[in-house]
Protein backbone atom coordinates (compact mmCIF):
# COMPACT_ATOMS: atom_id res chain seq x y z
CA UNK A 1 0.00 0.00 0.00
CA UNK A 2 1.14 3.56 -0.93
CA UNK A 3 0.17 6.69 1.13
CA UNK A 4 0.54 10.41 0.92
CA UNK A 5 -0.23 12.33 3.77
CA UNK A 6 -0.26 16.18 3.14
CA UNK A 7 0.49 18.64 6.70
CA UNK A 8 0.75 22.49 6.25
CA UNK A 9 -2.27 23.89 5.74
CA UNK A 10 -3.49 26.64 7.73
CA UNK A 11 -5.78 30.05 7.71
CA UNK A 12 -3.11 33.13 6.55
CA UNK A 13 -3.82 36.92 6.11
CA UNK A 14 -3.33 38.07 2.16
CA UNK A 15 -0.28 38.40 1.80
CA UNK A 16 1.33 35.72 3.74
CA UNK A 17 3.03 32.77 2.77
CA UNK A 18 2.89 28.60 3.96
CA UNK A 19 4.42 25.66 3.11
CA UNK A 20 2.67 22.53 2.25
CA UNK A 21 4.20 18.96 2.74
CA UNK A 22 3.29 15.71 1.54
CA UNK A 23 5.48 12.46 2.33
CA UNK A 24 4.99 9.67 0.81
CA UNK A 25 5.10 5.93 2.06
CA UNK A 26 4.85 2.34 1.60
CA UNK A 27 5.99 0.23 -0.91
CA UNK A 28 7.24 2.57 -3.15
CA UNK A 29 8.96 1.12 -6.19
CA UNK A 30 9.80 4.44 -8.30
CA UNK A 31 7.92 7.58 -7.98
CA UNK A 32 7.39 9.55 -11.90
CA UNK A 33 5.91 12.86 -10.70
CA UNK A 34 4.22 14.59 -8.00
CA UNK A 35 2.05 17.70 -7.77
CA UNK A 36 -0.12 19.29 -5.86
CA UNK A 37 -3.65 20.24 -7.14
CA UNK A 38 -6.58 22.17 -5.09
CA UNK A 39 -10.27 22.32 -5.02
CA UNK A 40 -12.34 25.24 -3.84
CA UNK A 41 -15.79 25.12 -2.97
CA UNK A 42 -18.13 24.73 -5.82
CA UNK A 43 -14.97 24.56 -8.32
CA UNK A 44 -13.54 21.29 -9.97
CA UNK A 45 -10.38 20.46 -8.90
CA UNK A 46 -7.38 22.01 -10.47
CA UNK A 47 -3.79 21.46 -11.14
CA UNK A 48 -1.28 23.76 -8.99
CA UNK A 49 1.96 22.56 -9.85
CA UNK A 50 4.23 19.35 -10.72
CA UNK A 51 7.12 18.06 -10.62
CA UNK A 52 8.28 15.47 -12.98
CA UNK A 53 11.36 12.90 -11.65
CA UNK A 54 13.73 14.75 -13.66
CA UNK A 55 13.16 17.90 -12.53
CA UNK A 56 10.85 19.19 -14.80
CA UNK A 57 8.33 21.79 -13.23
CA UNK A 58 5.10 22.83 -14.27
CA UNK A 59 2.79 25.60 -12.77
CA UNK A 60 -0.60 27.02 -13.30
CA UNK A 61 -0.39 30.64 -14.45
CA UNK A 62 -2.44 31.60 -11.55
CA UNK A 63 0.73 30.79 -9.09
CA UNK A 64 3.50 31.42 -11.90
CA UNK A 65 6.02 32.99 -9.44
CA UNK A 66 4.19 33.16 -6.66
CA UNK A 67 4.72 29.33 -5.47
CA UNK A 68 7.38 26.71 -5.92
CA UNK A 69 7.37 22.90 -5.81
CA UNK A 70 10.72 20.84 -4.45
CA UNK A 71 11.17 17.55 -3.59
CA UNK A 72 13.25 16.00 -1.07
CA UNK A 73 14.22 12.48 -2.96
CA UNK A 74 15.65 10.95 0.57
CA UNK A 75 12.51 11.51 2.05
CA UNK A 76 10.15 11.16 -0.48
CA UNK A 77 9.19 14.54 0.13
CA UNK A 78 7.35 16.90 -2.08
CA UNK A 79 6.94 20.71 -0.88
CA UNK A 80 4.56 23.70 -1.95
CA UNK A 81 6.36 26.70 -1.04
CA UNK A 82 3.26 29.48 -1.31
CA UNK A 83 4.45 33.22 -0.83
CA UNK A 84 1.74 36.28 -1.79
CA UNK A 85 -0.80 34.41 -0.90
CA UNK A 86 -4.40 36.01 -2.49
CA UNK A 87 -7.95 35.19 -0.79
CA UNK A 88 -8.66 33.20 -4.44
CA UNK A 89 -6.01 30.65 -2.93
CA UNK A 90 -7.83 29.46 -0.74
CA UNK A 91 -9.05 25.81 -1.31
CA UNK A 92 -8.60 21.82 -0.28
CA UNK A 93 -4.93 21.10 -1.56
CA UNK A 94 -4.43 17.71 -2.86
CA UNK A 95 -1.21 16.14 -2.83
CA UNK A 96 -0.54 13.97 -6.21
CA UNK A 97 2.34 11.12 -7.15
CA UNK A 98 2.17 8.56 -9.72
CA UNK A 99 3.82 5.64 -8.15
CA UNK A 100 4.49 2.23 -9.37
CA UNK A 101 4.91 -0.35 -6.14
CA UNK A 102 7.46 -2.78 -5.62
CA UNK A 103 6.72 -5.92 -7.43
CA UNK A 104 7.31 -7.57 -10.51
CA UNK A 105 5.67 -5.29 -13.14
CA UNK A 106 6.27 -1.71 -13.26
CA UNK A 107 2.93 0.18 -13.01
CA UNK A 108 2.61 3.36 -12.44
CA UNK A 109 -0.71 4.39 -10.64
CA UNK A 110 -1.82 7.91 -9.55
CA UNK A 111 -2.29 8.27 -5.87
CA UNK A 112 -4.07 11.31 -3.73
CA UNK A 113 -3.92 12.29 -0.39
CA UNK A 114 -6.66 13.41 2.00
CA UNK A 115 -5.71 17.15 1.17
CA UNK A 116 -5.49 20.00 3.64
CA UNK A 117 -7.20 23.02 3.71
CA UNK A 118 -5.50 26.58 3.13
CA UNK A 119 -7.90 29.92 3.89
CA UNK A 120 -6.62 32.87 2.86
CA UNK A 121 -8.12 35.98 4.50
CA UNK A 122 -8.51 39.51 2.72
Amino acid sequence: QVQLVESGGDLVQAGGSLRLSCDASGRIFSIRAMGWYRQAPGKQRELVATRASGGTTNYADSVRGRFTISRDNAKITVYLQMNSLKPEDTAVYYCNAEIAEIGTTVRYVNYWGQGTQVTVSS
